[in-house]
């Protein structure tokens, strides 16, 4: 449930930010990490839940909040400017096998050939979906840049979710790891908007607000705390797979609001996505591949 959770909201933020064009990237990003931090914290007052934790877990809180809460979302606006969302999608699931890469660099997780064949079937799928942007994509500086970008965006991402295993190791948990260390992506969102000079305006139409209420409550709030509950439970390579599969989502979405028109390639492309889907999610793993406790608790007061 938490699986096919993170790939619905997610599949639908899409079509969401395409509605949030009208100001800067930069001013989504804040508005909607700011939205959902005030969200989870009220939550976690409601709840009692303490938000008590010493200094070394602030400062990694603080590092998942810049990687996966800010520069994350902030390097693929600005690839956006010269790459179709084709090669976007393509770019950001590549995070399948950087989360293997990190793993085994980081935590030491043996890496699994069947979850590195998925990952493989996944991306090759997602290429063939979206062959016919892709080839019409002409190699220039800029769409170097673009994609330069985008990797960049990916692997920031992916050290995120290799800080999200450290909080399981030091015994953070999900809902208030997130509350704070979307707080901290807020702050360094507010730093950037103000730095590069931006002007704090809003959108007050209909379509902005409501797009930006669901991309905070269900896309942030529900996503984030499904996808890193993941993580946690089953490895950051498995539930990375749900980046290959929200995009398809997301077409199946454009199918009825957008006209999009399928053609026998996609249609390959999706069974390749789910074949390699139905490997990650029947491959049980190995008590071994869980993730060490190498970076201990010191410090943390509080739960």
């Amino acid at each position: 449930m938490l699986y096919a959770a993170t790939v619905l909201v997610w599949g639908l933020s899409w079509y969401a930010m395409e509605m949030q064009l009208v100001l800067p990237g930069e001013l989504d990003i804040l508005y909607r990490f700011f939205l959902a931090t005030v969200v989870l914290l009220g939550f976690c007052v409601a709840t009692r839940r303490r938000l008590r934790f010493g200094a070394r877990d602030h400062l990694f809180m603080a590092l998942q909040g810049l990687l996966l809460f800010c520069l994350n979302y902030v390097l693929f606006y600005w690839a956006a400017v010269d790459l179709v969302s084709g090669l976007l999608a393509v770019c950001f699931s590549t995070m399948t096998v950087m989360n293997i890469v990190t793993g085994a660099l980081l935590f030491r997780q043996r890496i699994d050939p069947i979850v590195a064949v998925a990952a493989a079937l996944g991306l090759a799928g997602l290429a063939l979906v979206f062959w016919p942007e892709l080839a019409h994509v002409e190699l220039s500086g800029k769409v170097a840049a673009g994609v330069a970008l985008s990797l960049g965006g990916t692997l920031s991402a992916s050290l995120g979710n290799m800080v999200t295993l450290r909080h399981k190791a030091a015994g953070v948990p999900v809902i208030e790891g997130n509350t704070i260390g979307m707080a901290y992506g807020t702050l360094f969102s507010l730093l950037l908007v103000l730095g590069r000079g931006i002007p704090l305006q809003f959108e007050a139409s209909p379509g902005y607000v409501g797009s930006l209420l669901y991309l905070a409550l269900f896309a942030t709030v529900l996503g984030f705390g499904c996808y890193l509950t993941l993580v946690q439970r089953i490895g950051a390579d498995r539930a990375a797979y749900t980046t290959v599969l929200f995009p398809v989502v997301a077409l199946a979405v454009s199918t009825f609001l957008e006209n999009y028109h399928w053609t026998a390639m996609a249609a390959v492309g999706v069974i390749l996505v789910l074949a390699g889907n139905l490997l990650v999610l029947t491959q049980r793993r190995p008590a071994a591949a869980m993730p060490p406790q190498p970076l201990p608790a010191a410090g943390r007061s509080g739960k």
